[in-house]
């Protein structure tokens, strides 16, 4: 997920990502995004992040307070986010999409 700017690395990955993630925001070496969700939307958004999480054996933060589920993403030590964690931030996306989407 690195982008490469004229042969080297010109600018953090990390940063890349974000753009690309565009809801998502950095908090010191984590990465949160707050989504507005029904309580099913919110099981369902749950189940679906444990399942990839596991398959990339990390461990986000979920939490549900006042319609609002929030996710942080990252080491909950001082070492600095992983591709795999942002990943796992991309695979939510996708999630969040399924998850929201009108029935047809």
């Amino acid at each position: 997920m690195r982008a490469l700017w004229g042969g080297r690395m010109d600018r953090d990955y990390l940063s890349d990502a974000l753009t690309l993630l565009g809801d998502w925001t950095r908090e010191g070496q984590q990465i949160k995004r707050t989504l507005i969700l029904d309580d099913t939307q919110h099981a369902a958004l749950t189940e679906r992040i444990k399942i990839i999480a596991d398959a990339l054996h990390l461990r986000p933060e979920i939490r549900r307070l006042d319609g609002y589920t929030q996710i942080r993403i990252g080491p909950r030590d001082d070492s600095a986010i992983t591709e795999g964690e942002v990943t796992l931030a991309a695979r939510i996306e996708d999630v969040y999409r399924a998850v929201t989407a009108a029935p047809n």
